[in-house]
């Protein structure tokens, strides 16, 4: 029955994460608030292109306004433009093939084998990018929703302009995606983590109370930190995106300074991630007996080394990842940290040289791990500006 203890624990955790995203959203601006505020924008472009083509018009395709429009609420106003360019010639391309072939040869079904595997084809083209595949879309619309005429072709074609045009206009002015506040979220998110996991091993080492399944799971969390990073990254690719075309960007509260990337505090993190997941690969393998077990006395000054580490990294976070530019009173507690990392590395790197004197492949596990960490200081002692 374990199976059914990890999955109530999954269970838990994901309510857990769940309800912690809901209070993140009530309690103030960031990511998840965003998440809300484009799901809420998406529904009333909807709304409103339905009650526009659907409700006063009566339109004969008016589903289709509203699907372009929930489609069109980009996670940038720059997306939402040039996606909806390509959408509009994907949809026109797909109607007017579909309408052609559909008049000449007077049979749907022969119609449909014929056109879609043209359409699917040229939706591959470069130039539509994600969204050739609404070509397919619009000749579908055309092939199985009645008698083709060039009447409901032209209606279909004048619904997808009328959609893109208001989900792009609510995407633009109705609270415009800003994700330089993302970014930092997500590499604050990362710092976080990082700093939970180096505590839980080091604690885990000073109370000898860890397994080769805790040690296994340290190892999984320290895996997924170098996701979160990855998630970051892609976060600042967007960051600068989401400023181009965002009419209000100059009101926009709670986001970063314009021009603030974020790319050295993510090759820092990025670097934590790395040595992260070396440590905790490293103590998996002495749970599991594959590497030596270190003495005591080095334990201990390890996972000392791991707390300074973890204070370090959550220092840099609060440096670094302030709301409105790096924060001052962090940088000092930061220099302190470092400088306290630097002198628990010395220690340990005194007691190495005694720790396995006839086990060479465990001083060059131990040395690798001073080399990373030495390093990992290096990169956590910001200077101040």
């Amino acid at each position: 029955m374990e199976w059914i203890g990890r999955t109530s624990r999954a269970v838990r955790w994901r309510a857990g994460a769940a309800a912690h995203a809901v209070r993140r959203a009530w309690a103030g601006p960031g990511r998840e608030r965003d998440m809300v505020a484009q799901a809420c924008k998406a529904a009333l472009a909807a709304w409103v292109a339905w009650a526009v083509a659907g409700w006063w018009l009566a339109a004969p395709m008016a589903f289709v306004a509203p699907w372009v429009a929930v489609a069109l609420v980009e996670s940038t106003v720059y997306r939402s433009v040039a996606h909806g360019l390509q959408q509009l010639a994907a949809i026109a391309v797909g109607t007017a093939v579909a309408t052609a072939t559909a008049m000449l040869l007077g049979d749907a079904m022969v119609t449909m084998a014929v056109v879609l595997p043209a359409v699917l084809l040229l939706g591959q083209w470069r130039r539509l990018g994600s969204q050739g595949v609404f070509g397919a879309t619009g000749a579908l619309f055309v092939l199985t929703s009645g008698p083709v005429t060039l009447a409901g072709a032209a209606a279909r074609l004048s619904e997808a302009v009328f959609g893109a045009v208001v989900g792009v206009t609510v995407n633009a002015l109705v609270r415009p995606p800003t994700y330089l506040r993302d970014t930092r979220a997500a590499l604050a998110d990362a710092a976080d983590e990082a700093r939970d996991i180096l505590d839980a091993v080091a604690d885990g080492l000073t109370d000898a109370a860890w397994d080769g399944h805790e040690a296994g799971r340290w190892h999984e969390r320290a895996l997924r930190l170098g996701r979160l990073v990855d998630q970051a990254r892609s976060a600042i690719g967007w960051s600068e995106e989401s400023l181009r075309g965002n009419l209000l960007r100059s009101r926009s509260r709670g986001a970063a300074p314009h021009g603030t990337t974020y790319g050295d505090a993510l090759a820092v993190l990025d670097y934590v991630a790395v040595h992260t997941a070396g440590v905790t690969r490293t103590v998996r393998e002495v749970a599991e007996g594959t590497t030596a077990e270190p003495a005591a006395d080095v334990t201990s000054a390890y996972a000392d080394f791991l707390h300074d580490t973890a204070r370090a990294v959550h220092l840099y976070g609060r440096y670094r990842f302030a709301a409105h530019g790096p924060d001052e009173t962090a940088a000092t507690a930061l220099h302190e940290a470092a400088a306290e990392l630097r002198r628990t590395l010395d220690t340990l790197r005194r007691q190495l040289p005694g720790a396995a004197p006839d086990d060479p492949d465990a001083l060059v596990t131990y040395g690798t791990l001073l080399a990373q960490a030495h390093r990992l200081a290096g990169h956590l002692g910001v200077k101040r500006v």
